[in-house]
């Protein structure tokens, strides 16, 4: 492939940028939180050395990414650009197209969020419980439908061209798609309707749940035949590592009572979490009532939620304190409430 000028001096000056030193650095700081080494009440990753852009970074609306290779290596370049020159992120890209990406495999409509918005693509559900049951009888689908060819052929063209500037392959990491989550999964394919088949017709949704979760392995176990997995910490977002390979999203968790929760969500992703080695778990809205079923699973290393002021933070750091997990990403302003109480202990907490 081809690119233009452009996209070259991105790759050039972002190979000059890379301080080694300052990288391993911000890894090895990572590398004492997980290890519990840190003396702090809560981590927050320092940047020793910044370094600002040396080209013009551009705007790249994400519609126009999505729908073109180069634009959306430009857009992940500049991303990972802009990381250099800020406290404790690291320079890191993915094929960056929205949370439909798993829903597309099985035919779901691809929604382009209008151009103004610059917001990442997502897909329409189903709404509708007879085309779900068309779906299981179809089995794991074509994994090149939807966005699946889009995903697959940018991970081959980071490969392709970051193995051409070695500082790049080493410190520039290309994190998995945004795959979700089983339950996710399910939601957004589905709609609404789910929830109500959960108690109408626990069996269907079953099915529909390991269908998305056998669909899932292969999904990203085809992606690991492109970008190969890492050993010890992968990032992930630009401001998060973590041992294990991923990140599962748990979203539409909140909805769900703490026993449908366990019956619905827990098996397939504490399955997903043995199967890839281990990760993370990020939900947004409220989850201190499932947090101490999702807490028991061995290979969750990390929880991920997105806004400590719709939760009990009393439970969920309770909760991970009791288990051995760390919370990742929590708002500064939940970690400098937790560093005030007296009960208090160091390196259990990030802040990104």
């Amino acid at each position: 492939m081809q690119f233009s000028s452009y996209t070259i001096s991105l790759l050039e000056e972002l190979e000059r940028r890379i301080d080694p030193e300052t990288e391993d650095d911000l890894h090895e700081q990572f590398q004492n939180f997980w290890d519990n080494c840190c003396e702090d009440i809560y981590f927050q990753p320092t940047r020793r050395k910044f370094a600002a852009p040396e080209v013009e970074l551009k705007e790249i609306n994400i519609n126009d990414a999505v729908n073109d290779y180069e634009l959306m290596l430009q857009s992940e370049l500049i991303l990972a650009s802009k990381r250099l020159n800020t406290r404790g992120s690291f320079p890191c890209v993915r094929s960056n197209y929205g949370t439909g990406i798993m829903t597309s495999l099985f035919g779901a409509k691809l929604f382009m969020m209008p151009y103004e918005a610059n917001t990442l693509p997502t897909t329409c559900s189903l709404n509708d419980s007879d085309a779900v049951r068309r779906i299981l009888e179809a089995g794991v689908p074509d994994l090149q439908n939807g966005f699946g060819k889009d995903v697959f052929a940018m991970g081959e063209i980071f490969a392709e061209v970051f193995s051409k500037y070695s500082k790049i392959q080493k410190y520039v990491q290309i994190f998995h798609p945004d795959t979700q989550g089983p339950l996710d999964v399910a939601e957004l394919l589905w709609g609404g309707e789910m929830f109500y088949e959960m108690y109408d017709n626990p069996d269907l949704v079953h099915c529909t749940l390991r269908l998305i979760t056998d669909t899932y392995k292969r999904f990203l176990d085809h992606w690991y035949t492109i970008i190969p997995r890492r050993e010890g910490l992968n990032m992930h977002w630009g401001w998060m590592m973590h041992p294990g390979l991923i990140v599962l999203r748990d979203d539409s968790a909140m909805n769900l009572s703490p026993d449908l929760y366990k019956e619905f969500a827990f098996p397939y992703d504490n399955e997903l979490l043995d199967y890839y080695g281990g990760g993370c778990v990020h939900f947004c809205g409220r989850g201190d009532h499932y947090i101490g079923i999702l807490a028991q699973a061995k290979n969750l290393f990390g929880i991920k939620l997105s806004q400590p002021q719709y939760n009990d933070m009393e439970t969920i750091l309770r909760t991970a304190k009791e288990n051995g997990k760390k919370i990742l990403g929590l708002k500064l302003f939940a970690c400098e409430e937790y560093a005030a109480r007296p009960d208090a202990v160091c390196g259990m907490i990030h802040t990104a």
